[in-house]
C-alpha cells in the first residue's frame, strides 16, 4: 500500500510552528494551534485584505515586492514625503522624501527604490534614490517634468514614460542609468495615469487617460514601442506589476466610475480575473503576477482617502491551508 512518505518522500511532521519554506503537497501538524495543515497551489487568483498604511493617502508611489514594499509621497491634507516599509505583516515609518509631492511614480526594490516626478506646486522632474532607510536627491531630474507617469525597471536601469506635462498627456520616454536621464523612443499613444511593468529593455505600458480613457497596450524593446492587444477595460490611474510577458493590471477610473477590474497579461492577451474588493484610483501597486500589493488611494467618497491595502495571490501560487476534519 502506498504511504504518504512513499509518495512525497518525507513523513508528516509534528511542528510547533509552520515551516518557513513548505513545498507543495507537504502536510504537517501544528502542535501550537493544534491543527493539521497542507501546502497547496491556488486554483484561481484572488485579492485578500492586507494591512493598512499608518498614513492614509492618494497619488503615492511604491517599489518592491508584496512582502518587501516601500510606499512614499502622496497627498493627505497636503503633499507629503512620508515613507513606510512593509515586511509582509506590518507597516513601519522610514525616512521621508526630500521633495514632498503627489502624483509620484516608483520602481525598484525596497532597499534600492526610485521616486520619479510628481507635483509640488507644479510638475517636477525630481528623482530620488532610496537605500532602505533614507532618500538621496539626484541633481539630474527628468528632462520632461511630469506627474502620473508609468515606470519600470530598477534603481540603476529605469524607464519613465507618459504622464501629464503640464496639463496634457505626454508620449515621451526617458531612460535612467543610475545618474542621468536620456531620451528613449516615444509612446505611440500619449497618456497619463497609465500602468507599467517590466524592465528598461522589456517594458509594458497599458491603460491611461489619453483622453478619453484608453485600453491601449504597448511593449518597449529598449529603443521603441510597439502596439499589442488592448486591455478589456479602458481606464486611467491604473496600477500594474510583473514583467513584460506576465503582468497584472488593476483598479483605476473607467467611463463608468472607479473600478475594481483586474486583468492578467500573458505576453499576448489580457484576461479578466478576480476583482479588487475596493474600487480605487490614484493608488500604488507593486510586485509580481503571482504576488502583488495594492496600496491606499482614493475611492471617490468624501474624504475618500484610503489607507487600506489588498494582496493578490495568483493562480498556481503556494498557499498554506488548514485541514478541516469532522
Amino acid at each position: 500500500m502506498a504511504t504518504y512518505k512513499g509518495i512525497q518522500g518525507f513523513s508528516i511532521q509534528n511542528l510547533s510552528a509552520d515551516p518557513s519554506n513548505p513545498i507543495e503537497g507537504q502536510v504537517w501538524y501544528n502542535s501550537t494551534s493544534n491543527v493539521w495543515k497542507v501546502e497547496e497551489a491556488t486554483a484561481t487568483g484572488a485579492w485578500a485584505t492586507g494591512v493598512s498604511l499608518n498614513t492614509g493617502r492618494y497619488a503615492l508611489g511604491s517599489a518592491g515586492t508584496q512582502t518587501e514594499t516601500v510606499a512614499f509621497g502622496g497627498f493627505t491634507t497636503a503633499n507629503t514625503g512620508a515613507t513606510e516599509e512593509y515586511n509582509g505583516s506590518s507597516w513601519s515609518p522610514s525616512g521621508s522624501l526630500n521633495t514632498s509631492r503627489r502624483g509620484v511614480s516608483g520602481t525598484g526594490i525596497q532597499t534600492a527604490g526610485l521616486a520619479i516626478g510628481g507635483y509640488t506646486t507644479a510638475n517636477t522632474g525630481a528623482t530620488e534614490e532610496y537605500n532602505g532607510a533614507t532618500w538621496a536627491s539626484n541633481p539630474t531630474g527628468l528632462s520632461t517634468v511630469r506627474r502620473f507617469l508609468g515606470a519600470a525597471g530598477t534603481q540603476t536601469s529605469a524607464l519613465a514614460f507618459g504622464g501629464t506635462t503640464p496639463s496634457t498627456p505626454a508620449d515621451s520616454t526617458e531612460e535612467y542609468d543610475g545618474s542621468t536621464w536620456t531620451a528613449g523612443g516615444n509612446l505611440i499613444t500619449a497618456r497619463n495615469g497609465l500602468g507599467g511593468a517590466g524592465t528598461q529593455t522589456a517594458a509594458l505600458a497599458f491603460g491611461g487617460n489619453a483622453p478619453p480613457f484608453t485600453a491601449a497596450t504597448e511593449e518597449y524593446d529598449g529603443s521603441s514601442w510597439t502596439s499589442v492587444n488592448s486591455m478589456n477595460t479602458a481606464r486611467g490611474q491604473i496600477q500594474g506589476s510583473g514583467i513584460q510577458t506576465a503582468a497584472l493590471g488593476f483598479g483605476g477610473e473607467a467611463s463608468t466610475g472607479y473600478t475594481t477590474a483586474t486583468e492578467e497579461w500573458d505576453g499576448a492577451n489580457w484576461t479578466t480575473v478576480a476583482s479588487l474588493a475596493t474600487a480605487r484610483e490614484q493608488f500604488a501597486g507593486t510586485g509580481t503576477l503571482p504576488a502583488t500589493i495594492a496600496i491606499a488611494g482614493y475611492d471617490g467618497t468624501s474624504p475618500g482617502i484610503l489607507s487600506s491595502t489588498e494582496e493578490w495571490t495568483g493562480a498556481g501560487a503556494a498557499v498554506t491551508k488548514t485541514i478541516t476534519v469532522s
